[in-house]
């Protein structure tokens, strides 16, 4: 299972795609994977809103064949959620702060309190984002996520962190099985001028769009 690039351009997950009745995509900073999609003002949050409700967030829900629910990253993890039993979706932007705040399992309980869903139905896949070979943080960050990686002893110091593998842990503590999780994917920031990365270019507003909905 991996992340992989389309012929028209745009990423989509090879376990994504096996399943029916639902479209996705991961844009680049030359391709969009859809249009007509519903974002949010993203606030780095755990707040996760249903599509057509206003307000600031970082997640997106919706059980609507049709509505195209999307999030907007340049370095953070986009996270995409799929329920094939009850037929909902979801889009989660995951930056440090949101994953910190454990956004990926806000998004679990928001399809299950709103749909009904079950964490081990769940299909999840995580677009381009920036990896643990380049998201190098400081002493006053790599703290934050000494619960998600006990093994480490360089939390209390200058070091990277793998994003991807954090949120691919919190997914797993809330019930998602780990064969229904993809997330090998490129490097927003070493991966070239095809991505949008905060972290190397430091341009405001340059963001790529990952998107789901329901057919």
């Amino acid at each position: 299972m991996s992340i992989e690039k389309t012929p028209e351009g745009f990423y989509q997950s090879t376990l994504l795609a096996r399943w029916g009745g639902v479209r996705h995509g991961f844009g680049t900073a030359r391709v969009q994977a859809a249009e007509g999609f519903q974002v949010l003002h993203q606030v780095h949050s755990a707040r996760v809103l249903e599509a057509g409700e206003c307000g600031d967030g970082d997640g997106l829900t919706t059980n609507e064949a049709g509505v195209l629910v999307a999030v907007k990253t340049a370095d953070c993890v986009p996270l995409l959620l799929f329920d094939p039993e009850v037929g909902a979706v979801a889009a989660v932007h995951s930056g440090w702060r949101g994953t910190v705040a454990n956004i990926a399992a806000a998004g679990v309980t928001a399809l299950r309190e709103r749909y009904g869903s079950r964490a081990e139905d769940l299909v999840a896949a995580m677009g381009p984002s920036i990896g643990g070979c380049c998201f190098e943080v400081g002493a006053e960050v790599a703290v934050e996520f000494a619960g998600l990686f006990p093994e480490r002893r360089d939390l209390d110091r200058k070091t990277r962190v793998d994003l991807r593998e954090a949120v691919r842990r919190q997914l797993v503590g809330v019930g998602v099985r780990e064969e229904r999780i993809d997330g090998e994917g490129p490097c927003t920031c070493c991966g070239g001028v095809e991505f949008y990365s905060w972290r190397r270019d430091r341009v405001v507003g340059q963001r790529m769009y990952a998107v789901i909905g329901l057919e």
